[in-house]
């Protein structure tokens, strides 16, 4: 069974902070540990297949409960339950009774492992939704992965003007062909150079577009809508205030993740696209907003 190192817990010098670099293992996989200033000695965390392979879908999915992991990798709960213990202890993973999930309801998972976090998926809905976008539209698109990937998917439309706050997006989409892209003023995120603040939403609000392109970290089952920074959060909320339509792109994993910041609705919303089907209870919220669900195949 083939493992993966993790160096943890650093040996400082007392009185003098030190930043630790990102093992090359766990960078690959995606995860950013955080070990505290202690003065214990470095040690090496083992991680066998089945570990590695659990950290990935709890990433993947947001939560997964003990059972469908018992049943999945074919061991005990017991086993299950030491291994989410000994990645918890390591701060890779954050532990509940019946299950684990991703680290916490106030950080988002790093911008680097969202970028290849479900893809399949997220080029699956892209797809699905710039095949509805046409020609000569105006847009608004925010920060977020999964609209990165819708940005990639406009490369065949013509004459489309592009307001967006993601400098990913803008850089992107400079280079298609009769497509004017106009990018929003305001603080520069250092993590996915995304623009937020003060300055960003009242620029936004000096425009009124046909489509509002916008992705989240969360849905709830109520059909609350939730993000993680509370200057992102004003920033998509003026876009959806100024645009027609206002259309969500968002893969399976982000139905009930905890995040921390109320944004809206779904029933703010006129479509939602995802890639699996909704639950019966989604399904009611969706109707009683009057938001079309568009599963992508």
């Amino acid at each position: 069974m083939r493992a993966v190192c993790l160096l943890v817990r650093p040996t400082l010098r007392r009185g003098v902070r030190q930043r630790w670099p990102q093992h090359s293992a766990s960078a690959a996989l995606g995860y950013n540990a955080r070990y505290p200033d202690t003065g214990i000695a470095t040690r090496m965390l083992i991680l066998n297949q089945r570990q590695k392979d659990l950290l990935a879908w709890v990433n993947r999915e947001g939560y997964v409960a003990v059972e469908k992991m018992a049943a999945h990798f074919d061991v005990t709960h017991q086993t299950i339950r030491r291994d989410i213990t000994l990645l918890s202890e390591h701060t890779l993973l954050q532990r509940y009774h019946g299950g684990a999930s991703v680290l916490s309801s106030v950080e988002n998972v790093a911008y680097n492992a969202r970028q290849v976090l479900m893809i399949d998926e997220k080029r699956r809905i892209a797809r699905a939704l710039a095949a509805e976008i046409p020609d000569n539209a105006s847009l608004f698109i925010n920060l977020g992965t999964t609209t990165e990937e819708v940005a990639k998917a406009l490369g065949q439309h013509r004459g489309l003007r592009v307001i967006t706050n993601n400098f990913h997006i803008a850089n992107l989409m400079c280079d298609y062909p009769d497509c004017e892209v106009l990018v929003a003023g305001g603080a520069l995120r250092k993590r996915d150079r995304g623009l937020t603040g003060e300055a960003t939403v009242q620029f936004i609000r000096q425009f009124k577009v046909d489509y509002g392109i916008i992705g989240v970290s969360c849905i709830e089952h109520g059909g609350v809508l939730r993000d993680y920074d509370y200057r992102e959060v004003l920033t998509t909320q003026a876009i959806m205030q100024q645009s027609r339509h206002v259309w969500l792109a968002a893969d399976h994993s982000k139905f009930e993740r905890p995040a921390l910041v109320e944004l809206g609705h779904l029933a703010q919303v006129d479509a939602l696209f995802t890639d699996r089907p909704v639950s019966a209870d989604m399904c009611d919220v969706l109707a009683k907003g009057n938001t079309r669900l568009v599963v992508a195949g």
